[in-house]
């Protein structure tokens, strides 16, 4: 289990690698510019699947209760401390992000997208990586 674990932040490493390289520098040319704004937008999504998939396999690995759904078990996480509140919190406005850019709910605010994922997603993903990889060695995986 732990090698589809680090597989899986390796991935998350990875789109975020290639987010980073192509969301543009300002809002102005993420909104003019329909192939970087969907691309980008498509990281997004990818990363935040990502996140959530770790967070059912460490469940999983952990042997922790049963999740009722994605936002359910960011909170697993975080009550049992592998991630903070305050991430489950982020993560779970994320989810909420992910699925309005992927069912397309409503208008979409170009400017939180862009805002979050040019200020928020970096560190959050990466602080998630960096959890989830402390817990694991501290089983001795």
């Amino acid at each position: 289990m732990n090698e589809r674990i680090n597989d899986k932040l390796e991935e998350i490493e990875e789109f975020l690698s290639i987010l980073l390289d192509i969301i543009p520098n300002s809002f102005e040319e993420y909104k003019s510019n329909y192939e970087k704004k969907w691309s980008c937008e498509k990281g997004f999504q990818n990363i935040i699947e990502a996140i959530t998939d770790v967070s059912f396999l460490m469940i999983n690995e952990k042997r922790l209760n049963e999740p009722k759904d994605d936002l359910n078990a960011f909170e697993i996480l975080s009550k049992k401390g592998l991630i903070t509140e305050v991430l489950y919190k982020k993560f779970k406005e994320a989810k909420g992000m992910r699925n309005i850019l992927a069912h397309e709910y409503g208008k979409i605010d170009d400017e939180i997208v862009f805002n979050a994922i040019k200020s928020e997603l970096e560190k959050d993903a990466n602080e998630f990586v960096s959890a989830i990889r402390s817990a694991l060695r501290e089983e001795g995986g």
